[in-house]
């Protein structure tokens, strides 16, 4: 526990304000994305089957699943609260995606989404180090108490 603490202390003290702007993007992609997803949910399950993992009995369920923490996570994400446990649940969910489902023979073209799913895998790891920032509902809390 006393590293996870040193964590979050860091990530409280090292963090420049540009970041905020990047948080609240990669906030919105998410949101983006789990809308996407909702919107096409027959073609995200055939997806989700055709990767076989080996849970095809509940695809549903986790297909519904990574919809709620991407539209809610991402929600919360772009305004700051919450951001270190919804990146972390989300962390998951991206590993799953670069390394199982996206990756293909298109991978090197410019517009594949696999380059997306390691971009936000990325964010999602800064932010889990980072944390909210200034620009951040639970800062605005903080400095008002």
């Amino acid at each position: 526990m006393n590293i996870i603490n040193k964590i979050v202390t860091w990530g409280d003290s090292h963090h420049p304000k540009e970041l905020d702007y990047l948080r609240i993007v990669l906030g919105l992609i998410l949101i983006w994305k789990g809308v996407e997803f909702s919107l096409n949910l027959h073609a995200f399950s055939n997806l989700m089957r055709a990767s076989n993992l080996g849970f095809a009995a509940s695809i549903s369920l986790i297909a519904h699943l990574i919809i709620v923490f991407h539209i809610i996570g991402g929600l919360l994400i772009a305004l700051g609260t919450y951001t270190r446990v919804f990146c972390l649940l989300n962390i998951p969910i991206l590993i799953t995606a670069v390394l199982f489902v996206n990756p293909n023979p298109e991978v090197l073209k410019p517009y594949a989404e696999f380059w997306l799913s390691v971009v936000v895998l990325i964010g999602l790891v800064c932010f889990l180090i980072e944390g909210n920032g200034k620009l951040s509902v639970e800062y605005q809390k903080e400095q008002s108490v």
